[in-house]
């Protein structure tokens, strides 16, 4: 009676585990159809996004322009400018570089490997739900949660980089509307969170074109809106390479 007891409960986690595994993989091809197709995602090869960027809190703000170059392959660049001063964080799909001119720094420098994790996951062109079992991501779906009063898909993404992601996919599009990332950097973990919406298709695949970071449980310091999108376009890898003495961060 005990064996028949314990092969049951084997069978009910099995049957359990396969239920959640079919409920993610229904989620994300509901997700991909979604944005536009799978041949449509793969056929974006460059995306360049224009925009503001808002950042500040406690009553201070500030406007800057905006610029994010992604290129398949795992390279990306993100140029904020203000007043003549533009600051730069880029990645190769090697190596993560960054300008700092508004804290003083106007050569470029190289970032730590923990540092470099939050460019590499930008550089995912496809988002971490596409092929995520080739890119060594684990996805369980945990049910249904509250976002800002939207019952929202919920998706734990154990990265291949060893962060964690928490995915929500709201309930009648399946398109991601807030994404938490939980990561380490110097040995201090801190969860992020990004609210993002006002989707519109470029080169016949959604996007968001508004993007609200910070903190979890914080108020959202950094407000980016795009204006202008491009895919496809030409993006020479030396904007990602790191630059070259004399050259500050414009190969």
């Amino acid at each position: 009676m005990r064996f028949l007891r314990t092969s049951s409960a084997l069978l009910l986690l099995a049957a359990t585990s396969l239920a959640s595994a079919q409920t993610v993989d229904e989620l994300i091809a509901k997700n991909i159809e979604t944005k536009g197709g799978m041949a449509a995602i793969k056929a974006i090869n460059t995306l360049k996004l224009e925009g503001s960027m808002r950042v500040g809190g406690g009553g201070f703000s500030l406007d800057l322009g905006f610029v994010q170059m992604t290129k398949r392959g795992g390279k990306t660049r993100g140029e904020a400018s203000l007043q003549g001063l533009t600051a730069v964080s880029a990645y190769d799909g090697k190596d993560a570089w960054q300008i700092q001119p508004f804290q003083g720094r106007k050569d470029p420098e190289k970032l730590a490997a923990d540092q470099a994790k939050g460019l590499a996951q930008q550089a995912e062109i496809d988002g971490p739900l596409v092929d995520y079992r080739a890119k060594g991501h684990k996805i369980e779906y945990l049910g249904m949660e509250d976002v800002d009063g939207t019952p929202a898909h919920k998706l734990q993404v154990l990265r291949a980089d060893g962060d964690t992601q928490y995915i929500y996919l709201d309930p009648d599009y399946f398109l991601e509307i807030r994404i938490i990332t939980r990561t380490s950097v110097r040995g201090v973990e801190f969860e992020q969170e990004t609210d993002v919406g006002n989707y519109e298709k470029v080169a016949g695949v959604y996007i968001p074109f508004s993007m609200e970071s910070g903190a979890k449980g914080q108020p959202k310091g950094q407000n980016i809106t795009v204006t202008k999108a491009e895919a496809n376009v030409e993006i020479d890898d030396a904007l990602f390479a790191f630059p070259v003495s004399g050259q500050g961060g414009k190969p």
